[in-house]
C-alpha cells in the first residue's frame, strides 16, 4: 500500500478541505474512478495512487490564483481527449499548455529583443524531431 495515500492524508498533507476535494471532483478536475474504496479497521476509507494524486492536486494549487476551476477542468479535458496524440507540453510559473505535435509548425527561442537565439532553437529542434520520430 505504499503507492496508496489515504484521503485524510491527501486532505491534511495538502491543507484543503472535504468540500474542496469533492468539489474538484464535480468539476472533473479529479476523476471518479482515482478515488478507491478500501476496508479498514475503523470501516471503509477512500485512496489514492499517491503520485498520481499529488501531481494533480499541486498542479490544480498552482494554476487555481491565475485560472478559474473551469478553466482548469477545461484545460484538462483537453488533454484528456488529446490522449493517445502526442502533444508538447509546455509549463511555466502559473501555467501550461499542450499541443498536438502534428499541429506544430514552428517552434524558436526568441530572446528579450525578439532575436531568435539560434543555438537554441537548432537543439529544441533536433529535440522535437527525435521525439516525432519515436
Amino acid at each position: 500500500m505504499d503507492n496508496l495515500i489515504s484521503k485524510k492524508e491527501v486532505l491534511e498533507k495538502y491543507e484543503i478541505s472535504y468540500g474542496a476535494l469533492y468539489r474538484w471532483k464535480r468539476m472533473g478536475l479529479i476523476p471518479e474512478e482515482w478515488f478507491v474504496k478500501k476496508s479498514a479497521v475503523t470501516g471503509q476509507e477512500t485512496f489514492f495512487e499517491r503520485e498520481q494524486i499529488c501531481r494533480r492536486i499541486e498542479m490544480i494549487l498552482g494554476l487555481k490564483d491565475s485560472f478559474s476551476l473551469e478553466e482548469i477542468a477545461k484545460q484538462l479535458e483537453e488533454e484528456d481527449s488529446a490522449k493517445g496524440e502526442r502533444v508538447l507540453k509546455a509549463v511555466w510559473q502559473g501555467g501550461s499548455a499542450s499541443v498536438p505535435l502534428e499541429s506544430i509548425i514552428s517552434l524558436c527561442i526568441v530572446d528579450s529583443n525578439g532575436e531568435e537565439c539560434i543555438d537554441d532553437t537548432e537543439k529544441l529542434r533536433s529535440v522535437i524531431n527525435q521525439i516525432i520520430k519515436k
